[in-house]
């Protein structure tokens, strides 16, 4: 491989360049895969362990406290050692955390695990979007909804897995295990095609600020509102779908399904919305659907209403974070790296707080409730994307 993003742009040529595109998708696939497996088997998980909605709420927290606890590290290991390298070990470390999830006896073992969990999720969150930024600077034009289209593409293929394998009563041990195979495989196969960062001598004379302004805090909010909804339907679709809906056993994952592969189309199709409407109508309209999804959902608790419901979530949550990121990338006064780390970050709080918030609610009140609350994150989204001028 060359030394540089700068000889990679000047040399390489489309095939090359294609297929250090497709092994970013493909780590972008992986990521989407391991926490698709994990949260189809949430419901398993809680009838296994007796877990009550609130019990399951604080395990929950488990993952963003790995996160929390981890995020100066991260950005460290990212701005010292490159994406390229942190990634595939990174990605070794989130796959295998799935065996650990898959043997754990009791809750004490299952919120220990999602706390690794957490460590390597937020470790695979940072490099894997820096190295999604480089590879659309290597490309000169926007891509990034496409990985971003790859991950959620990744969590219907889990979805639909997770379905069949709870159909054909499959156990979880076995089921984690054989994923886990694919990932460790895919891993090998496509890490010495990421793309290496800028020498560090080139950084240095940048001299990057470390402080996020106005703009990246503002980012990372309206980030946060997407991702603690796509949290949300990630761990309790399908708890939603047995509790609420009372849907039979083997459709307890429709809904789940029916989110992700929406979420999943609406970010293949992304750039060309964009292209058409604009980022800043693209995301008041992302905000509208969100709002709209949650609240029929939590108003008409039918199966196929429910459906329907989640699948115009997936469509609004689809270009959200893409659009943050691409914007992020391009911060006039800090490093892309740097400023993605920031943001990621802070949208990545909100996937990974969203689910045990929803649960200490539903604990209190009801998960409708939750739900419905839930629902004012696309009106507040809504209006930050009306206000801010970058989307313009």
């Amino acid at each position: 491989m060359m030394t540089s993003l700068t000889d990679i742009s000047i040399n390489a040529s489309l095939s090359v360049k294609n297929r250090i595109r497709m092994a970013v998708g493909l780590f972008y696939f992986g990521q989407g895969l391991a926490f698709a497996t994990w949260a189809s088997r949430i419901p398993t998980i809680k009838s296994s362990l007796h877990l009550s909605e609130g019990e399951l709420g604080t395990i929950l927290l488990m993952l963003p406290i790995g996160q929390l606890v981890t995020m100066p590290l991260s950005a460290a290991l990212v701005n010292k050692y490159g994406s390229q390298r942190v990634l595939p070990w990174s990605s070794i470390f989130y796959s295998l955390i799935l065996i650990l999830i898959a043997f754990s006896s009791n809750a004490w073992l299952l919120g220990a695990s999602l706390f690794l969990f957490g460590i390597g999720g937020n470790l695979c969150n940072i490099s894997v979007n820096t190295q999604g930024v480089l590879a659309e600077d290597l490309y000169g034009k926007p891509i990034m909804s496409s990985f971003h289209g790859a991950w959620s593409l990744a969590g219907f293929t889990g979805a639909l897995i997770g379905l069949l394998t709870i159909n054909f009563q499959m156990a979880t041990s076995i089921h984690l295990t054989a994923i886990v195979v694919l990932l460790i495989g895919n891993i090998f196969l496509n890490r010495k095609y990421l793309i290496p960062e800028l020498k560090k001598e080139t950084l240095d004379k940048q001299k990057p600020k470390y402080k996020p302004d106005s703009l990246i805090i503002q980012l990372g909010i309206i980030g946060f509102f997407s991702m603690a909804t796509e949290g949300a339907m990630f761990d309790w679709s399908g708890v939603y779908f047995s509790d609420v809906v009372e849907a039979p056993a083997k459709w307890v994952a429709l809904g789940y399904a029916a989110f992700m592969i929406m979420m999943a189309l609406g970010r293949f199709i992304g750039d060309a919305v964009i292209s058409k409407l604009g980022r800043q109508r693209t995301l008041q309209i992302s905000g509208l659907l969100m709002f709209g999804g949650m609240i029929s959902s939590v108003i008409f608790p039918n199966i196929w209403v429910c459906t329907i419901a989640f699948m115009l979530v997936g469509l609004g949550v689809a270009c959200n974070v893409p659009t943050v990121y691409s914007v992020t990338g391009k911060h006039k006064t800090i490093p892309a790296g740097v400023a993605l780390a920031m943001v990621s970050s802070i949208s990545f709080l909100g996937f990974l707080m969203g689910p045990p918030l929803i649960g200490y609610i539903a604990e209190i009140f009801s998960l409708r409730y939750s739900f419905a609350l839930f629902s004012l994150f696309g009106l507040l989204m809504f209006v930050m994307t009306s206000r801010l001028k970058v989307f313009k």
